[in-house]
């Protein structure tokens, strides 16, 4: 059984991202920072929203490689962004369209990240184990996500 989510990763990455503006600089922190921190992960990591396209295209990760464009809409990550809710599935393979793009991950909670009404894209995190995350967990990824938030700029995505 997985250690559940410490809630120290919400100050380490504040801490961590304090007068940092460089978005890529701030997201591949936050990837590094969950995948060494958080246990039983095989993935953790970004896609970012493509208005021009309604995709979620591959951003700064962790782990092994990815899918490099998901459809708004499309498995887990997709339907969590056009849903603008956070998805926890415990286990992916039932997950109607589950897009497999690591056949090793079993478990997915996905977050969207939106500000001030911006969609930015979603925080996905992927575990190899089955049910990895709990409501305690998902708890502490939204702090965590907020915290993240408050470090990016959405005026500088235009540059990303």
């Amino acid at each position: 059984m997985a250690k559940p989510i410490d809630n120290i990763i919400v100050a380490q990455i504040d801490a961590l991202l304090t007068n940092e503006t460089n978005v890529i600089a701030n997201l591949s922190n936050a990837s590094a920072l969950l995948k060494s921190e958080v246990d039983d992960l095989n993935w953790a990591g970004f896609y970012l929203y493509d208005e021009t396209s309604e995709s979620l295209d591959l951003g700064p990760f962790q782990g092994e490689v990815a899918c490099m464009h998901i459809a708004k809409g499309a498995g887990v990550c997709g339907t969590a962004l056009a849903n603008r809710e956070i998805l926890r599935v415990p286990n992916v393979h039932e997950f109607p369209g589950h897009i497999a793009c690591d056949s090793a991950s079993n478990s997915e909670i996905v977050l969207p990240l939106i500000k001030d009404d911006h969609i930015i894209g979603v925080l996905d995190i992927d575990s190899p184990s089955l049910d990895r995350f709990t409501e305690s967990d998902e708890e502490t990824l939204t702090k965590f996500r907020d915290a993240l938030l408050t470090h990016i700029d959405i005026k500088s995505l235009d540059r990303v």
